[in-house]
């Protein structure tokens, strides 16, 4: 007799009858809820563009951080739980600054990536650094590295994947499937930024202004783009 699918989501590394892991399954759903993000990779480099909610008009629109910094050539966006999102951020600018520190050379974007989704792995196990669940957040990491210009996709599963253009949080369908008709190898950089907040536009609920969206690009350093840079953008649409 097969228990309920209740008494298989309690243990964060008990799979169900029909191998399934409920609590990563509910750290995909919890990032659905999250804010789109976009990233587009081109020949020249990567670009970020990502969903701003500002839910009240007395708030700061420039406390909310959804692009961050790793290191001076990879930048990451995130969707999902922005605390879980810090915490991975925080481990994975430790592990480049020290990859920096011990080979005198700055750390690969898979490895990086690789680095975060160890960690991400760690949910259920006995120690004082392990989580009780999985992170609830989807990242997207930006970088350029030996082999050029890279976006990588992680979820709370551990897994990482190589994209070229990937979408992610709330509207990550409709955007996605934008993306697959939109791209093309030969984008420029501007253009790649165009189709990146292109497709935000669609699927965001309030008027794109520079104030509810965060550009960054990776070319081959991180840039954040400043409120005019991205009206810039806004006004190529």
């Amino acid at each position: 007799m097969f228990l309920t699918r209740s008494e298989y989501d309690r243990g964060v590394n008990t799979f169900s009858p029909e191998g399934r892991l409920f609590q990563v399954e509910y750290a995909i759903e919890a990032i659905k809820l999250g804010s789109t993000a976009v990233g587009v990779a081109t020949k020249e480099g990567v670009i970020l563009a990502v969903e701003k909610r500002i839910t009240s008009p007395l708030l700061e629109p420039r406390s909310i951080e959804k692009v961050m910094e790793i290191d001076e050539h990879i930048g990451c966006a995130m969707s999902g739980l922005t605390a879980d999102a810090r915490t991975l951020i925080d481990h994975a600018r430790a592990e480049t600054q020290s990859h920096r520190f011990t080979y005198n050379e700055p750390m690969t974007v898979e490895s990086c990536t690789q680095s975060l989704c160890d960690l991400a792995l760690r949910f259920g196990e006995d120690g004082e650094d392990s989580m009780s669940r999985p992170f609830g957040v989807a990242l997207l990491i930006a970088g350029w590295d030996e082999s050029g210009p890279c976006l990588y996709h992680t979820d709370p599963s551990g897994t990482f994947v190589k994209y070229e253009a990937k979408a992610i949080g709330s509207g990550s369908e409709g955007a996605q499937s934008s993306l697959q008709e939109h791209y093309n190898k030969d984008l420029t950089l501007k253009e790649g930024e165009t189709l990146a907040l292109s497709t935000l536009k669609q699927v965001m609920e309030e008027k794109v202004t520079a104030t509810n969206v965060d550009i960054a690009i990776v070319a081959p350093k991180f840039h954040l783009l400043t409120d005019e840079e991205i009206q810039e953008v806004i006004d190529r649409l």
